[in-house]
């Protein structure tokens, strides 16, 4: 499914466009925000993940499973 979409530019990135665009400008912004989107997810992502690897008492509690899941087990 597409939507549409009418953008301004200002006349230095509208210039750009069309210059790198090739025949597509459509496509070229669209995956322009697709790489956008990958970078803001994987920001996203580290962050969560720096967030859970500082957090000493969700660590202990992650260590205390370990400890569980594998008692009794050779």
């Amino acid at each position: 499914m597409t939507a549409r979409a009418t953008i301004s530019f200002d006349e230095d990135n509208y210039s750009f466009l069309e210059k790198h665009a090739g025949k597509s400008r459509s496509a070229y912004i669209n995956e322009l925000l697709r790489r956008e989107r990958q970078t803001t997810e994987k920001a996203r992502i580290i962050a969560a993940n720096e967030e859970e690897a500082n957090d000493l008492a969700y660590q202990d509690e992650l260590a205390d499973w370990d400890n569980t899941l594998l008692d009794g087990l050779a």
